[in-house]
């Protein structure tokens, strides 16, 4: 089983990085326990999303953007549809990866504390991210990440252990949901940070490099059941430490292991760090990688990976990351413009996967089933939650 996974672990390694870690130490931290469920369930909506765009993939063996393209039959819907795919996906993943690429930066820093090298960190995160994806094919990058999200997990799940936490409290907070006052907003937070809109299109294009029969569609289930599933631990336990942070205000994962150093040595911070650097540098990879796969679809480019255009895509997605976090710019109309477009994104883009995935004349056996549809309609629903408020936060309403 283990030996067949592959596309989920780069989707779990784009959900966990410096922002999911940053909101599961705030959840864990203000909250204790008590919105474990909502992680619980925003793994299980991921899994089912995830697992409908990894099907479509296997099945039509072509990205999510080709299928959507082909079955909007009407123009203006289509061109409106790939509009809004390519202006959140392009501009969003080239507007947050300098947060990306900070992540790793820092826990590198804590790495080589030498004053002196501080400036040039993000640089060398750029041009190691740069070198693994200029010179490696998919089946190499599934090694790295592998490897990756080996060591991210490890690191957290050692950190949530030396912590010594209650299972019995993790239990309830797990299968015994409450929603503690003033935490509604942390719990859309952790859900719409671990529920990302791009990682369909990169699942559904990652699926049909490694597989190629409708056989293997078992081999996908379990790719993405397995992948998210772990990614999902890797965020409980980010959370499960941080409750045991003695620390009211904490803006990121590294104040969390300053305020458990005291407590449990620098064996925490150290692998805190790592984490950190490890989550960054997977999710300032698989962003790029995300947009270009979108392009590709959008304009019909041949030879993935290898592509000239597919290449220069995420280098510009890349390169805008190292520079506004070299240059400490904030392109605020650029990240809201993205927050709109991605708010938009999530629920067409989930309705759009339920209705391809009950298309017999497309998904022919592998059809939607009726539970299948029931859990499908609850998360489009959700996801349409979701969308309002991102928009409704960006205007000033929420």
């Amino acid at each position: 089983m283990f030996k067949k996974i592959g596309p989920g672990v780069l989707v779990a390694a784009a959900f966990v990085g410096p922002g999911t870690i940053t909101m599961c130490t705030l959840a864990g931290a203000q909250f204790g326990y008590a919105l474990i469920w909502a992680l619980l369930v925003s793994i299980i909506a991921t899994i089912i999303l995830q697992g409908m765009a990894g099907r479509i993939g296997l099945v039509t063996q072509n990205g999510l953007v080709d299928v959507v393209r082909t079955e909007l039959k009407t123009p203006w819907i289509r061109n409106v549809v790939i509009a809004i795919v390519l202006g959140a996906i392009l501009v969003g993943n080239a507007a947050y990866e300098a947060g990306n690429i900070g992540g790793a930066t820092l826990g590198l820093e804590q790495l080589l504390p030498q004053p002196q090298l501080r400036p040039f960190l993000p640089t060398v995160i750029g041009s190691i991210i740069f070198l693994l994806l200029w010179f490696s094919s998919y089946k190499i990058l599934e090694k790295i990440f592998v490897g990756l999200v080996g060591i991210m997990g490890v690191s957290f799940v050692v950190c949530a252990i030396i912590t010594q936490p209650s299972m019995i409290d993790i239990l309830k907070g797990m299968f015994v949901p409450k929603l503690p006052e003033k935490g509604l907003l942390t719990v859309i937070a952790l859900v719409g940070t671990t529920v990302v809109p791009y990682n369909l299109f990169l699942h559904a294009s990652l699926v049909k490099e490694k597989w190629n029969n409708q056989t293997d569609l078992k081999a996908v289930n379990w790719d993405t059941i397995i992948s998210i599933g772990l990614g999902g631990l890797v965020s409980m336990a980010i959370l499960i430490t941080a409750s045991a942070a003695p620390i009211s205000e904490i803006n990121n994962a590294l104040d969390m292991a300053i305020a458990l150093e005291p407590l449990f040595g620098k064996m925490a911070f150290l692998f805190m760090a790592i984490g950190l650097l490890a989550a960054g540098i997977t999710s300032a990879i698989t962003a790029p990688l995300a947009a270009a796969y979108v392009a590709s679809s959008c304009f019909g480019w041949e030879g993935g990976m290898q592509n000239k255009k597919f290449k220069m895509v995420w280098v510009i997605v890349l390169l805008c990351g190292v520079v506004f976090l070299s240059f400490d710019i904030k392109p605020i109309e650029v990240i809201q413009f993205a927050q709109v477009a991605n708010g938009v994104l999530l629920p067409v883009m989930a309705t759009l996967l339920l209705w391809v995935v009950n298309k017999k004349s497309v998904m022919g056996e592998n059809k939607n089933s009726l539970l299948q549809n029931i859990a499908g309609i609850a998360i489009v629903v959700f996801a349409i939650f979701l969308g309002a408020k991102s928009i409704l936060k960006v205007i000033g309403l929420f």
